[in-house]
């Protein structure tokens, strides 16, 4: 799988270069060089695979050059252990579930693949030990946690919004300790984000240590991205109806490997790219114009990103032209008070508990199919388990939500968290201290 930078595509990566590196020299994002259409055959009978087997053809589609089949095998089966079931919630609108993973989150299925890709490509060169960092605005965190957890030659280093994450969130990147490193930064998620990236940059930094990176700007959280949405129409595909996908997103990694299933040939009429008051992408998709601002703290809080990196590949993956991206993409946005009353309409009216990620999602696909007057098989993402964002669930449908046996474990553990100011140089030296 060879790879080019987003900003330059003279410069180029392998697979491998590009999983350790995380981010080109030039500060764009990696994209592959060539994105395989997978065959007829396989859309024909893809409702009689399994999950891992759907998984293991796209994988192999896209870097079996560099991952030797049996390998592919193996990594898919250990990530795999968990199901992505679609349900009906009402009408034409269903629900891709992506909360049974070890950290209740979708994110489960990129930290998992990548901890797993990366240990194969470490075990061709023990010597080496990599630093990952990873910023996170609430559950990329748990599930980079989570996925790396004692990974022999990897270290993690996670830093996170203080006070802007729910207290469950918080538990579950500060609690674990061995070879994961909490950061609490006094700041946003941008703030974190923009640690990371000047990280990446440092040329005294990247001369001491071998950073990566763990969030969705790592191609290799990008791949299995893609998987449940081939998933998803392997169980809808009976029905005969056309196919439409809605993506609650922050930095829109979600999105776009949604868009890469599309480009590899899985038949989707439309995606609704959905937020909450941080409506860069939405605004984009009306204008034609991608202006980043400050985040804005919502009860969606893993959404609240004022400068999405993946806007780079959106772009890239239609060539950088506008009205091919409008052709595939819609976007939509939801203001709290929106959300919290899709969360009650739903649990009222059908039984459903929405987290207020996924009521955003709701929303888009419920708008969305009104508008457009197509009879589609309506599908939102769930991005995470509604008991992570107990105050505000229980607050919109009135009833209490018990907490899964694995995270009551968590609760009444102590939080270890590094407090730190959003200045480079105080995280630059905590880096070099530690090194």
């Amino acid at each position: 799988m060879q790879l080019y930078s987003t900003k330059n595509k003279a410069n180029t990566a392998s697979l491998k270069e590009a999983v350790f590196t995380g981010l080109p020299a030039d500060n764009g994002l990696f994209m592959p060089s060539h994105i395989p259409v997978l065959p007829t055959s396989f859309f024909e009978n893809i409702e009689q695979y399994t999950f891992q087997e759907i998984a293991i053809e796209v994988c192999k589609a896209l870097i079996g050059e560099d991952v030797p089949e049996a390998e592919i095998k193996k990594i898919i089966n250990d990530v795999l252990t968990f199901e992505a079931p679609v349900l009906k919630v009402s009408g034409n609108i269903h629900v891709l579930e992506l909360f049974h993973g070890p950290s209740l989150a979708f994110k489960d299925f990129g930290a998992r693949f990548m901890a797993r890709l990366m240990s194969y490509f470490l075990s061709q060169d023990a010597s080496k030990e990599i630093n990952i960092l990873v910023a996170t605005s609430g559950d990329t965190g748990s599930a980079v946690a989570q996925g790396f957890l004692n990974m022999p030659g990897i270290r993690i280093t996670i830093l996170y919004p203080s006070g802007k994450v729910s207290d469950i969130q918080e538990k579950q990147l500060t609690t674990l300790g061995n070879n994961i490193t909490a950061l609490e930064i006094d700041g946003v998620f941008d703030d974190c984000q923009r640690l990371v990236k000047e990280a990446f940059l440092d040329a005294e930094l990247n001369a001491n240590m071998n950073l990566s990176s763990a969030n969705s700007i790592n191609i290799s959280r990008l791949i299995p991205q893609s998987f449940y949405y081939f998933w998803a129409f392997a169980q809808l595909k009976k029905t005969g109806k056309p196919l439409v996908f809605c993506v609650p997103s922050g930095n829109f990694g979600n999105l776009c490997g949604g868009l890469i299933a599309k480009k590899m040939g899985l038949p989707v009429d439309k995606f609704v790219a959905a937020t909450n008051a941080n409506d860069i992408i939405p605004q984009y998709l009306t204008t034609g114009q991608f202006i980043p601002k400050a985040s804005v703290s919502t009860i969606s809080n893993a959404m609240d990103v004022g400068n999405p990196s993946n806007f780079q590949r959106l772009s890239d993956l239609y060539g950088n032209v506008f009205d091919d991206v409008k052709k595939d993409v819609v976007g939509k946005s939801y203001t709290d008070a929106e959300t919290s009353a899709a969360m009650t309409e739903v649990y009222k009216n059908t039984g459903y508990i929405l987290d207020p990620h996924g009521a955003v999602g709701y929303l888009g696909i419920k708008e969305y199919l009104q508008e457009s007057g197509t009879d589609a098989n309506g599908v939102f993402l769930a991005t995470a388990h509604p008991t992570k964002f107990l105050d505000v669930v229980e607050s919109a449908i009135g009833v209490t939500v018990p907490l899964p046996e694995r995270l009551q474990a968590i609760v009444s553990k102590e939080k270890v968290a590094i407090k730190m100011g959003k200045d480079f140089e105080g995280f630059k030296a905590f880096l070099m201290a530690n090194k």
